[in-house]
């Protein structure tokens, strides 16, 4: 007789953390959807979430550790023990840390962006490396670093109450968190008034009272030109501003050089659509602004967070219901000089992450250390990482542990990148499924997907903490907890890992007093909303108020606020490149794939075959380029092959493509074309980059395009 029964969980391909429920069908998962009970996605799932048995039971799944046999990406390679891959890996690690300091390692994490990232920092702080790289200088943390120093917390917008008025800017959730995109049409069903700030016509800006068609790359300015209309025109919150922000006299004296006009010929928005914006969210309150990744690619990305906070508190939709909130445990301590922990079942635990076991002078020590970033920023760049491994400054990097990251393809200039993985002495890479990056290392573990072990899933800035439950095991996979906590102890590092990872859990329950098997039967965790908590005890910056002017940031000699800067390889910063490479392109993420991966997956595969460029057709007729046909767009530093897709939701002088192609179907004699219709073969790694976190320039660069024969 046939045993059904269906276990409640939570989704990890992604940071939304949605609910699914697993039928079981003998002990086999059979049927995934989503739980409708679930407050976050109420039933829902995206095309991701929906292939997640997909993904588990593919049959291109790495199953056991391998050891290369052959040259780098030749293909050749023996299944090993995974006792035997540890123990090579430990050797391998404890002699480089012996022979050249624990700094002659690194460590990179991409997509998984939960627990993992904690786990992984840890261990990297235990074995001594400062040179730890990440995605997040380009994802996120310049806007969650940017509202911490300004106002002390990362806000979540409150979508419950609801808002008058939305901006959305440089974000589409149908895309990437899709049950937030369910709260806009909900929002906007209920009287909420909407602008779309994007260079693409995304799917909401139908719905738009305001669609500001922005130049790739100038968010910044736009920002900054909306705070003058505010400010000129006495639309700010004048007792807000009074007696909750310091500097707001410098900042009026400061954006006068922002006028609507001058913002008009940076943004390619006309004067008065500006000033529409500007009044549009200034007097429909409260209002929100929903901000994305959009803002977060390019050398003015963490002042972009700056200005976009600052248009928060100057109108007075901080704390307040339909406005931005500060959920339990997001903060930038009174009077400190680093970013804090965020407190109970923190995404950022500084104590998790052993961040004392990595003194200043070790921290100092760490590649690209002469940039002079940030000190709120505790990763290096993967430019740096790059730069040290290629060139040996300020000293080789002579070993790399990957772990839920393809550099291959996520990387900005991706030639350079993988020069470097071919010059390192050791690389080991633990992930789901053969990649180019894997392809290149020596040893390749085999990780668990979501299905496949129990852990707390956590999304960013939220107070909501929910389960995930093991319904599977492929072959040998591990989940990255498990390879971590194994691999530290074969190198002398048990005293600072758990017999088991439910230890791992352990801790990261104490502050709220659960274990993690009482957390299980318990499911969730929610924390209570509150408004106005600054009224309490004030903002969690150093002056007790939001930031206006920072005197944090203006102690390390960055600008305390915000400064327009020209990007490079743009129209107005270099005029005669645009004889060459007359158009800008922007990249955007498609809501088949989880950034570069998937594509090895016939469901998902079958319904996104080919990387689309798109064109304008005006701009394609010009270059005799019809719909569905391949092309190529080049840069300063390569060209790669797209297939035209044209529509006039982009600007005639802008050309928008998709990141994180690469070709499983290739195989690794041919390094899964990896190069060939990639975005990063046209991006740079070196600078000018954000002078706070190093955000590469990936949005807004001049290149040219034309029919491929």
């Amino acid at each position: 007789m046939t045993e059904t029964r269906i276990v409640k969980s939570t989704c990890g391909f992604c940071l939304a953390a949605c609910g699914v429920l697993i039928t079981l069908k003998d002990g086999k998962a059979v049927e995934l959807r989503g739980d409708p009970e679930n407050i976050l996605n109420k039933g829902d799932l995206c095309q991701v979430g929906l292939a997640s048995l997909e993904y588990l039971y593919s049959p291109e799944r790495l199953t056991h550790p391998l050891r290369r046999m052959g040259q780098r990406a030749e293909g050749k390679w023996q299944q090993i023990s995974w006792d035997e891959a540890l123990s090579q890996m430990a050797d391998k690690l404890n002699r480089l840390r012996k022979n050249y300091g624990p700094e002659s390692v690194a460590i990179i994490n991409g997509s998984a962006k939960g627990y993992q990232d904690t786990h992984l920092r840890r261990f990297g702080n235990a074995f001594g490396t400062p040179n730890a790289a990440c995605a997040d200088y380009v994802c996120h943390l310049p806007r969650m670093l940017a509202a911490e120093i300004t106002m002390g917390f990362f806000p979540e917008s409150d979508y419950g109450y609801p808002p008058a008025s939305l901006i959305i800017w440089g974000t589409n959730t149908v895309n990437s968190h899709f049950y937030a995109y369910k709260k806009w049409l909900q929002v906007l069903d209920r009287g909420t008034r909407l602008v779309v700030i994007d260079p693409l016509e995304i799917e909401i800006a139908q719905q738009a009272d305001l669609w500001l068609q922005v130049r790739p790359g100038s968010d910044l300015a736009l920002a900054l030109g909306m705070i003058n209309v505010i400010i000129n025109e006495g639309l700010f919150d004048k007792a807000f501003v009074d007696n909750w922000t310091t500097g707001f006299d410098k900042l009026k004296k400061h954006v006068q050089d922002y006028t609507p006009e001058k913002v008009a010929r940076i943004t390619w928005i006309d004067a008065e659509t500006i000033c529409k914006a500007a009044r549009f969210y200034a007097t429909n309150k409260p209002g929100i602004i929903d901000w994305g990744n959009g803002t977060d690619h390019n050398l003015n990305s963490f002042q972009t967070g700056r200005a976009l906070s600052i248009l928060m508190a100057i109108t007075g939709n901080i704390g307040v219901p339909g406005g931005e909130i500060e959920t339990a445990g997001s903060g930038f301590r009174k009077g400190d000089t680093e970013s804090s922990e965020t407190g109970m079942l923190g995404y950022w635990s500084a104590q998790l992450e052993l961040r004392h076991k990595l003194p200043a002078a070790k921290w100092q020590n760490r590649v690209g250390a002469d940039l002079n970033l940030l000190r709120d920023y505790r990763y290096v760049l993967p430019q740096s990482i790059v730069k040290a491994i290629t060139e040996g400054d300020p000293y080789p990097i002579r070993a790399a542990y990957v772990q839920a990251c393809n550099p291959l393809s996520c990387w900005s200039n991706i030639q350079e990148a993988y020069r470097a993985l071919g010059k390192l002495d050791f690389l080991a890479v633990s992930d789901m499924f053969m990649t180019p990056t894997a392809a290149m290392a020596d040893i390749v573990l085999p990780s668990a997907s979501y299905l496949e072990y129990d852990g707390i899933v956590m999304p960013p800035n939220s107070s909501l903490a929910q389960v995930q439950r093991k319904v599977a095991q492929i072959g040998e996979c591990r989940s990255d907890h498990e390879i971590l906590n194994e691999l530290a102890r074969k190198l002398g590092l048990h005293q600072y890992f758990w017999d088991s990872v439910d230890g791992f859990w352990d801790a990261i329950l104490e502050p709220i007093g659960l274990n993690f098997d009482e957390f299980k039967r318990v499911g969730q965790i929610s924390g209570i909303r509150e408004y106005r908590k600054y009224q309490r005890n004030g903002f969690k910056t150093p002056s007790g108020k939001v930031e206006l002017y920072s005197s944090h940031l203006e102690k390390q000699g960055l600008d305390p606020l915000p400064v327009y800067y020209e990007l490079p390889e743009a129209p107005y910063s270099v005029p005669e490149l645009a004889k060459e490479y007359p158009l800008l392109f922007t990249s955007r993420k498609t809501g088949t794939y989880r950034d570069s991966s998937g594509r090895q997956l016939p469901g998902l595969r079958s319904s996104h075959r080919d990387p689309l460029i798109t064109i304008h057709p005006e701009t394609a007729g010009k270059l005799d380029i019809k719909d569905g046909d391949w092309v190529y767009i080049e840069t300063r530093r390569g060209r790669i092959r797209n297939k035209a897709s044209l529509s006039t939701g982009v600007d005639p002088r802008v050309v928008a493509l998709e990141h994180g192609w690469w070709f499983p179907e290739k195989g690794q004699s041919e390094l899964f074309g990896w190069a060939e219709s990639n975005i990063n073969v046209l991006t740079d790694d070196k600078p000018p980059f954000s002078r706070e976190i190093g955000s590469a320039h990936l949005k807004g660069i001049a290149c040219k395009v034309y029919k491929a024969f």
